[in-house]
């Protein structure tokens, strides 16, 4: 089970503060280190000192970082263009030394986008296919060759589909609820399929309909990775993880419920439950990214018991 640590930094946070959390994922053993993708910040955080992008942050990693995976849940469709984002995160692959991966969503923040001037078309999923179509169409289009699509929503012609990334294929996420359109998209485009903030029945629907849908479109189920994200709130003990609940404003009841909550024993013995369903990595959505300790505490007595 890969353990990746996943940050929602438009709820506030600094590049340098995602910096030292991206040193500690590395220091520490984690697999990766993720970001959201947004402008504005959700419910009664502050969000100072205002949002950060997701793509210059992730440059920046790239350069300061050696071997933790860096990507995307999600990158919105609504954000960019699709031939830019596809030069974005080539170019951020290179950067790396090919480490990089892209969790592509179809938007769904309107607040966010009316605050900073951004499109949000109704159509947001026929847009969605469109641009997983470009992006790894330009991505696999062989150098020398051109790459030309003509879509309801986007033209391209003649495009030299450069520059190429590190990697022969930048791993490909696509994730949600969706029960039809979402497990075929995922079928036909993804690496992986990445179920967020659900329960391990729901997961295990969920699941099953994106490996029916693989098989359906003449590929192998086990070809796809399966992954989970969730909030983690861990505590050597109940007044610990009562006091990092309190931190981020929820309750550990509801954690308990909703996440991966309590102690690092409770913890894994969750994170074996959807195991048990086939969930192979874990996005640990962490909200206070000030508590390195809570890093620490996870690496040494919940990622080890997994490993």
């Amino acid at each position: 089970m890969d353990l990746r640590i996943f940050t929602e930094p438009q709820q506030g946070a600094t590049y340098d503060t995602l910096l030292t959390v991206a040193k500690a994922t590395e220091d520490l053993g984690f697999d990766a280190f993720f970001r959201s993708d947004h402008y504005l910040k959700m419910g009664s955080a502050d969000g100072l000192p205002g949002p950060t992008d997701a793509w210059i942050t992730l440059a920046g990693l790239a350069r300061e970082t050696k071997r933790i995976r860096l990507g995307t849940l999600m990158t919105a469709g609504t954000f960019r263009l699709p031939g830019v984002l596809a030069i974005q995160v080539a170019q951020i692959d290179q950067m790396s030394g090919g480490r990089v991966e892209l969790g592509l969503g179809a938007g769904w923040f309107e607040e966010e986008h009316k605050a900073y001037g951004i499109p949000f078309p109704k159509e947001k999923f026929g847009r969605l296919e469109e641009q997983l179509e470009i992006v790894t169409g330009l991505w696999a289009t062989e150098a020398g060759s051109t790459f030309d699509f003509h879509g309801t929503y986007y033209d391209l012609t003649d495009s030299p589909a450069l520059p190429k990334p590190a990697q022969a294929k930048i791993p490909v996420l696509v994730g949600g609820h969706g029960p039809s359109r979402t497990p075929a998209l995922a079928a036909k485009y993804a690496d992986e399929f990445n179920m967020p903030f659900g329960s391990v029945e729901d997961s295990e629907r969920q699941f099953a309909r994106v490996r029916t849908a693989a098989e359906e479109a003449g590929r192998k189920a086990d070809e796809l990775t399966y992954s989970n994200a969730l909030v983690v709130c861990v505590g050597k003990d109940d007044q610990e993880v009562a006091r990092r609940a309190a931190a981020i404003g929820r309750e550990v009841p509801e954690l308990k419920s909703n996440g991966l909550a309590g102690s690092p024993a409770e913890v894994v013995d969750k994170i074996g439950r959807y195991a048990e369903i086939g969930s192979r990595r874990i996005y640990l959505q962490v909200l206070d990214l000030h508590d390195l300790e809570h890093l620490e505490l996870i690496s040494a007595q919940v990622q080890s018991q997994l490993s």
